[in-house]
């Protein structure tokens, strides 16, 4: 059935199917149908305008909506303090503290000074509470910043305060922004930034169109196109806001930045439809478009950037939640040491027959009973050994980790001096977990490539033009970047109106996203542009991108074509256009590039220069070839020596020269010489003069004698994505330049100089279902309507015209075309490009109306419009006819490789989750190493969840016997033990999974979940092609979730961010993408490279910083705690306490809290330097070697083993005395003070002067304070009396001893721990310590011997004994030998040994008959030739190294 028809009866069936829905509803109850009216109606916001009620505003329907002023704060004056004390205690230390002190008011419990006991919880409530006023504070005066920003709003003048003599004018008056009300008229002008979301109703734009740059939004400088509303779009008269009286009808306030939808009703009750196409998002910045006039549908808090305005997101980090373990622990402790005191408390009550005289009764003359005796005791020793759980604890982390962050933040090596990007930390709370992350899940595009699109390749007509000069170019580019990037270090600018600095300048170096000539968010100041900005603020304007080198050969086909055209009639023109000139037709008309000039680049050209005469005359051809014959030969060299230099650089000035106007008539001359003879013509004026050393012209040759006098002017392209802009740069190094754009028609200037202006009917734009966009359009000199596609090759191809239909002369061409361009697409693929396809198709007159009908009729519908669009569109883009297809080189960045080797060594598994194509996802897989050449990769592609079953189950198989072959066998006097397996998998080296998005599909559908997993295990890499971001969530939830390990996702795009924010971590990176990204991000970086030294560097300290941290308190408290506890033994147990209560209190606060924060922020057990050389030594973190329960129960071992020596040591001392109980609290507290100060000594792995310095202060504040404290306090706490003890102390000898021999008693295990390890290197992180002590060379030299014998234990462990081994190919020549270096002599004979006794052929010869016969069914629906799974490991040897270069390593495992 004809599409059109169809399309016409889906549209005619719709009707009455609407008809009998509604007399349905008529049936239905009327309370029924007035619900659902309302639920109705309440999804939706009707509004009008404000005009008309400016002096009842209490009658405007829109008054109930949000005004435009913005509130980012948490408190008022008035809230902050009981919203502050609300937040802090959903903490539960907080709370716990807080009861203690509250407890301790009880006369009958209280073991301390009531007023005093909550000092402490005070000045740690007191710290947070500060620290969230001044993040407050700091948020009030950027909103109100804002707030006051100004723009023009329609209202009376005489109630806006401006004097007016007629009281009902109106005009447009500077308003501030909180000002602004659902409802009012705005007018923006170029460069100003939209304060609410309005709906564009007028601009200064003939066609309606306003552009828009969404930098302050999500940070693309590329410029997006929107329309004014289809019933508003006549522009030649002046919008007057007192004459729209219709209703706007739209959704509800939401998040959702793409989708907008609502109708216009008219007075006469017309509704024209709108949708995100005609919304001014808030914060966006108008661009070339003078005036724009719009009504206000979102303000303030409802609009869409701050309802998307979410902040940084809190996350518990894996310490975090080990602590609060822990904590419930010390709970448990601390519960156990007071049932204890309380049953001691009532046994030693109950020994007395006769109270002694210092046991008081109450009021009435009766004691307590032991039981009652016993409660109230262990109340009292709750609140007597409360600082066992750690109240310092928790500010002590959170400054520690501002202290990282400011350390990272601040990292030269993490800051990107082209972009002027340092790493963003936007949550502040999961730094540590940057140090046991397990598994990493990576986006490709823009991720582990630049984004950069640069065009390599392309096939018109199945034939292929390869650019090898264009590669040159490529490859020497990087070496003329490093040139120009240090000749520019010493250049800058004044700083701008704006007050930013330009750092750098260079002609081929893009300045930062931000220095554009846009508006600056805050500081707003209302100024229209006045151009004069540089050319490389456009987005993907970079040298790299514009500057295409043509091909010689298709150069020339190009040359001929354009002479054969200039010499037509208009008729003839049409009708015997090329394949090769409509492809490049399509690549400059299929987009929706805006063209810009270079001296004004943010005002778009729509009015093209003076068209040349579509056709020439005989006579002119017959003198430009005279003039030819006379002239080629001394033009061509004297103009290939005056542009000597850019035919060596390979630039595209030559092509900016022969798209010159003014050259135009020679140029076509110069094409007519290839008429008389190409052949001559080449071999005589180009002798000696190739570059290449071809037979070819170089492009400088062919249109080098165009340049003198020539000046074209330069032109910009913006594009919304890099994709568009790369093929338009590479349409214009051929002569097809997009010289204007408009809503209505598109002007292209053709080789031979000729401008066609195409009427432009509809474009409909890409979207991610379709994966293809199209435009119509109108030739300007046959009128036929012509519709160009370009998309991905796997849409395309599936919608190209059957060649049956055609004779059979030009169906046999047909499908050789189409062969020659698959085979071209998938050598393109392997090669690591991104793939598009570029299709054709002639409409007739007829055809088109039906269609435009009903596509129009779509526009305008209010319910079910994107899926009436998606049919209209569809039902458009078939039966094309295939015109070629084009590589565009995703250039990969600066360190990935290196990176993902390094993720490697370091135990950290990648993933790479892609929607990009497999063949090309794969090479780069290859190109950046994810995979080796040597890897026996299993790609799984199938749709059938039976073979998806069987193809998981027999790779498993055979993945489970190399791993048990490997593994180590126990033995006991020759007995096997039946634990002699390992309990643990490890990923094999040599194996890699790739699967597609329709297998992801089938295996969450399946409910095989379990054996994908499973398999993944034993994989090195994994790699997901042609994923969705749904699916890439659901990797890293399924990952994260069934595997319990640390993630990370990594991405830069929009389709990243569920992928981003599922994961543990997500980085976010800042590139051409946008800054969707980064704002759902944890991090933000601005290149993958970045990442190596943040996880193993940073990641590393903070983890052991961190983990070290957590313990110390734990230790430092118990320690101190247990002091309390042991003297309970000698006091009844009382609750008395032997320490004064202000000396307890300082000791936490201040004698013991900085040298651990200071260390915890400083610190660095291992350099950054030698983690970088050793990435395995970031197993530690993985293992979570610092702090884990065995690490924790340590600490507490051996605080009550020095908490007894700290006790008992000065016990002793003073036995038989008559030292008084504070006097011995004070030796004790002076004891315990240095022990733990000089157990944190021992932890200090890198020692600073801040380190020597915070220890030796607070010993002496510590001094000090009691020194002062006991000569002045002469009745503080009473009864007691701490008068004069330091003092007295201080003065005997015995007290120095004490403080010396006693820390000496109490660190000596675990100094003698520490040697022991230190000698024996127990760990590789003790042996990189000691690495770090050696001098350079040695230290070299000892990481590199270190290196090799891990590569060698990775060799042996790689399984080359076992069957999977033998599923690699056999590497190629010298690889076997390459296997061998990096190894000791007895390695390398071991390993020959151990590969040359294995039989490969054998083995794999009888197993893969049997794989093939179980999984032969065929998975691709419509092909049944049985498929061997495995076919393919083993290469033909005869063939070349070239064919199997790609394949070799790849097992054919697909269905």
């Amino acid at each position: 059935m004809c599409p059109i028809k169809f399309l016409r009866d889906i549209f005619w069936f719709r009707r009455p199917c609407c008809q009998n829905a509604a007399s349905d509803s008529e049936n239905e109850e009327p309370e029924e149908r007035r619900t659902r009216r309302k639920k109705k109606e309440e999804a939706k916001r009707v509004l009008i305008s404000n005009l008309p009620f400016e002096d009842t505003w209490k009658e405007n329907p829109n008054r109930h909506y949000a005004g435009n002023r913005i509130k980012t704060t948490r408190y008022t004056l008035l809230s902050f303090i009981p919203k502050n004390l609300y937040e802090q205690f959903h903490r539960f230390a907080n709370l716990y503290f807080v009861g203690i002190a509250v407890l301790n008011f009880v006369p009958v419990v209280n073991a301390f000074e009531p007023g005093i006991s909550v000092i402490p919880v005070c000045v740690i409530m007191a710290i947070t509470a500060i620290k969230d006023a001044w993040e407050d504070f700091r948020r009030f005066k950027l909103d109100k910043e804002i707030n006051s920003m100004g723009c023009l709003v329609y209202r009376r003048l005489f109630s806006c305060g401006v004097f007016s003599h007629n009281r009902n004018k109106k005009a447009y008056i500077e308003t501030c922004w909180e000002e602004v009300r659902v409802g009012d008229f705005v007018q923006l002008q170029c460069n100003e930034t939209v304060p609410a979301d309005i709906l564009l109703l007028h601009t200064s734009d003939q066609n309606g169109i306003c552009h828009l740059e969404t930098s302050n939004l999500d940070g693309e400088t590329n410029l997006k196109q929107r329309q004014v509303v289809k019933g508003f779009s006549n522009q030649n008269a002046e919008f007057e806001p007192e004459l729209f009286q219709s209703t706007i009808v739209c959704e509800k306030p939401n998040n959702h930045l793409n989708r907008f939808k609502g109708y216009v009703e008219q007075p006469d009750l017309t509704r024209i439809g709108f949708n995100n196409e005609s919304l001014l998002l808030r914060g966006c910045t108008v661009r070339n478009t003078e005036v724009t006039i719009g009504i206000v549908v979102y303000a303030g808090p409802e609009t869409k950037a701050m309802l998307n305005n979410r902040g940084p997101r809190y996350k518990r980090s894996k310490i975090e939640q080990r602590l609060n373990i822990d904590i419930f622990f010390c709970v448990g402790l601390l519960f156990i040491m007071c049932l204890t005191g309380a049953l001691g408390h009532g046994i030693w009550n109950g020994l007395f027959l006769e109270y002694p005289l210092f046991v008081i009764p109450d009021i009435n003359g009766s004691y307590l009973a032991p039981a009652l005796a016993g409660f109230y005791m262990f109340l009292t020793m709750i609140i007597l050994l409360q600082i066992l759980i750690p109240i310092s604890l928790y500010v002590s982390i959170e400054l520690v980790k501002l202290g990282q962050v400011f350390l990272i933040h601040n990292d030269i090596d993490l800051y990107n001096e082209e972009l002027d990007l340092p790493i963003q930390c936007r949550a502040l709370n999961i730094t540590e977990d940057l140090g046991q992350i397990q598994y990493i899940f990576s986006d490709k595009t823009g991720t582990l490539t630049e984004n950069k699109m640069v065009f390599r390749r392309c096939t018109i007509d199945g034939r292929e033009f390869s650019h090898q000069e264009n590669a040159k170019r490529l490859e020497t580019y990087k070496e003329l970047d490093s040139d120009t990037e240090d000749g520019a270090k010493h250049l800058s600018l004044p700083p701008n109106k704006g007050g930013e600095i330009l750092r750098r300048t260079s002609t081929a170096k893009p300045l930062r996203r931000w220095q554009s000539a846009r508006a600056r968010f805050q500081g707003h100041t209302r100024q229209r542009s006045l151009g004069g900005t540089s050319q490389s603020q456009v987005a993907f304007s970079s040298t790299i991108e514009k500057d295409v080198t043509p091909d010689n050969r298709l150069l020339m086909k190009v040359r001929n074509a354009s002479c054969q055209n200039e010499s037509l009639t208009p008729f003839m023109f049409a009708k015997t256009t090329s394949s090769i000139t409509d492809f490049f037709l399509a690549l400059t008309l299929c987009n929706t590039v805006v063209v810009s000039t270079a001296t004004n680049p943010r005002q778009r050209v729509t009015i093209p220069s003076p068209m040349k005469p579509s056709g020439l005359s005989l006579e002119k051809i017959h003198q430009l070839f005279q003039r030819l014959k006379l002239a080629s030969l001394s033009q061509s060299l004297s103009s290939a020596q005056s542009n000597s230099d850019l035919g060596e650089s390979l630039t595209t000035e030559t092509t900016r020269v022969c798209a010159d106007s003014e050259t135009k008539d020679y140029f076509s001359s110069q094409s007519c010489s290839t008429l008389a003879d190409d052949y001559s013509f080449r071999r005589d004026s180009i002798t000696g003069k190739d570059t290449f050393g071809d037979s070819d012209p170089t492009p400088a040759e062919i249109c080098g004698a165009a340049n003198q006098g020539a000046s074209q002017a330069e032109f910009c392209y913006e594009a919304e994505s890099p994709d568009e802009a790369a093929l338009v740069h590479a349409a214009r190094a051929y002569q097809f330049t997009l010289v204007s754009r408009t809503a209505e028609q598109v002007t292209v200037r053709l080789p031979e100089g000729t401008l066609l202006t195409f009427d432009l009917l509809f474009t409909l734009g890409f979207d991610s279902n379709r994966k293809r966009m199209s435009v119509v359009v109108r030739h300007p000199h046959t009128g036929e309507i012509i519709v160009y596609t370009k998309g991905a090759d796997s849409v395309i191809m599936d919608l190209l015209e059957e060649p049956s239909r055609a004779n059979l002369a030009m169906e046999k061409k047909i499908r050789k075309v189409r062969d020659q361009t698959q085979k071209h697409l998938d050598f393109y693929a392997r090669d690591g490009l991104r793939t598009l396809c570029i299709g054709k198709k002639v409409l007739s007159e007829d055809d088109f109306q039906i269609w435009a009908n009903f596509r129009r009729e779509a526009e305008t519908a209010i319910d079910n419009r994107d899926e009436l669009l998606m049919q209209t569109a569809q039902h458009l883009e078939t039966k094309l006819t295939l015109l070629g297809a084009t590589g565009i080189e995703d250039r990969l960045q600066d360190g990935v490789p290196d990176a993902i080797a390094a993720f490697r060594e370091a135990g950290i598994q990648t993933w790479v989750l892609t929607g990009d194509k497999q063949e090309t996802a794969v090479n780069i897989a290859y190109s950046c190493k994810l995979l080796d050449q040597r890897d026996t990769v299993f790609t799984i592609n199938t749709e059938s969840k039976e073979t998806c079953e069987s193809l998981l189950d027999i790779t498993l198989e055979e993945v489970k016997k190399a791993q048990s072959i490997q593994g180590i066998a126990w033995t006991v006097f020759g007995i096997k033990l039946p634990f002699s397996m390992p309990t643990t998998v490890t990923a094999d080296s040599a194996i890699g999974l790739v699967v597609d998005g329709r297998t992801l599909n089938t295996i969450f559908q399946g409910q095989l979940e379990h054996k994908f997993l499973e398999l993944t295990k034993y994989s090195r890499s994994v790699l997901c092609c042609r994923c969705t971001p749904l699916q890439k969530s659901m990797v890293v939830k399924l990952v994260r979730g069934q595997l319990k390990v640390m993630t990370l996702a990594i991405g830069d795009g929009a389709n990243d961010v569920s992928m981003i924010q599922a994961a543990d971590v997500g980085i976010g990176i800042s590139g051409q993408e946008g800054m969707q990204a980064v704002m759902a991000s944890d991090f933000a970086i601005s290149q993958f490279k970045h990442l190596k030294k943040l996880l193993l560097v940073h990641g590393h300290w903070c983890y052991s910083r961190l983990g070290k941290l957590v313990i110390y308190f734990f230790y430092k408290n118990v320690t101190y705690v247990n002091l309390l506890f042991w003297y309970q033994f000698f006091c009844a147990f009382s609750g008395a306490a032997m320490i004064d209560y202000w000396q307890m209190i300082f000791f936490n606060l201040f004698f013991t809290s900085v040298p651990p924060i200071l260390s915890g922020v400083l610190d660095k057990d291992v350099s950054a330097g030698t983690l970088l050389s050793l990435p395995g030594l970031y197993k530690s973190g993985q293992n979570s070697e610092v702090y884990k329960p065995l690490t924790f129960w340590v600490a507490i071992l051996e605080s009550f083993y020095q908490s007894l020596i700290c006790f008992f040591v000065p016990y002793l001392a003073y036995l038989d005395s008559d030292i008084d109980i504070f006097s011995f609290g004070t030796t004790i507290n002076t004891v315990a003070l240095l022990t733990i100060l000089f157990h944190q000594a021992l932890e200090i792995q890198t020692w600073t002067l801040s380190h020597g310095i915070t220890i030796t202060v607070s010993i002496l504040l510590y001094f000090i304070f009691s020194t002062i404290y006991n000569a002045t306090c002469v009745i503080c706490n009473p009864p007691t009396n701490p008068y004069w003890i330091m003092e007295s102390e201080m003065s005997q000898a015995s007290f120095y001893f004490i403080s010396i021999i006693t820390p000496v008693i109490a660190l000596l295990p675990r100094y003698l721990i520490l040697a022991l390890q230190g000698t024996f290197e127990v760990s590789p992180i003790v042996k990189a310590q000691h690495l770090d002590k050696l001098p350079k060379e040695q230290q070299d030299w000892e990481i590199k011997k270190w290196k090799l014998r891990e590569q060698g234990r990775g060799v042996c462990n790689d399984g080359l004994e076992g069957p999977i081994a033998n599923m690699g190919v056999s590497p190629p020549d010298n690889a076997a030998e390459r296997m061998f270096q990096g190894l000791c002599p007895p390695e390398q004979e071991a390993l020959r040994n151990q590969t040359s006794n294995n039989d490969y052929t054998k083995w794999w010869g009888g197993e893969e008959d049997a794989a093939a016969g179980f999984l032969s069914e065929d998975a691709s629906p419509g092909q049944s030739t049985p498929a061997k799974p495995f076919s393919g490991l083993l290469t033909n040897g005869a063939k070349s190294s070239s064919q199997r270069s790609h394949r070799r390593s790849v097992s054919a495992v697909t269905l």
